[in-house]
């Protein structure tokens, strides 16, 4: 905003103030707002740390369960059980609010299962493919921990971002040009009012000289008339 574009008038005067004290208001509650996803970010942080360390373990585990049971049982029976899994694991995603954010709810069935539901035999297999089976059930669970933590994080983390943006708008550009406009105005008003006093003081002036002349010119042709 070029405040010479300002037409300096009171009534323009009372909007700018109007407007610089809802932008003050607007950057209170933002800062306070940024504020809050920062705390909620680095909490969330800590728990998305968990579950990725959790993920990491589960990982581990379910790769050495893995091989352990394609070393002793051989790879065919292994791919053989893995192939009869019939369930699949249901994922519902919802949402929920975080200081006015929304982020992914990942709600999802627990894949452990009974040996007996998984679809193989327990007569061809061995208690090796079972803690295989096992493992990779745990793995799963935590990919979904880890993947509604890691979603919540990138949301939060973007708000952060834009709150960030508009709170560096309005103090270093909107709240600046808005009082430049209103300090222009001021300075406008204060100039037309000292020019309106000092034409009004020469119209005084002015006129008490003519007062005064008339006065004069009466008293002389009072003398004259007198003589």
């Amino acid at each position: 905003m070029d405040p010479k574009d300002v037409k300096p008038t009171r009534m323009k005067l009372l909007e700018l103030k109007d407007r610089i004290e809802l932008s003050e208001k607007g950057h209170n509650l933002l800062e306070m707002k940024r504020d809050g996803l920062i705390i909620e970010f680095f909490d969330l942080l800590e728990e998305a740390k968990d579950a990725m360390t959790k993920l990491e373990d589960k990982h581990e585990d379910a790769t050495r369960a893995l091989a352990i049971a394609q070393a002793v049982e051989g790879t065919i029976p292994v791919r053989s059980a893995a192939l009869s899994l019939e369930n699949s694991p249901r994922i519902e995603i919802g949402t929920k609010n975080i200081m006015g954010v929304v982020v992914p709810e990942i709600e999802g069935e627990s894949v452990h299962t009974d040996v007996s539901e998984r679809g193989y035999g327990t007569i061809g297999t061995s208690p090796r493919i079972d803690t295989a089976v096992d493992a990779y059930e745990d793995l799963v669970d935590a990919i979904i921990a880890a993947a509604e933590a890691e979603t919540a994080l990138r949301k939060l983390l973007d708000e952060i971002e834009k709150t960030k943006r508009r709170v560096n708008a309005l103090e270093f550009k909107v709240i600046p040009e808005l009082e430049e406009a209103r300090d222009f105005i001021e300075f406008r008003l204060e100039e037309q009012e000292r020019e309106e006093t000092f034409r009004l003081k020469k119209i005084k002036d002015k006129k008490e000289e003519e007062e005064k002349a008339a006065r004069e010119e009466a008293a002389r042709r009072r003398e004259e008339a007198e003589s």
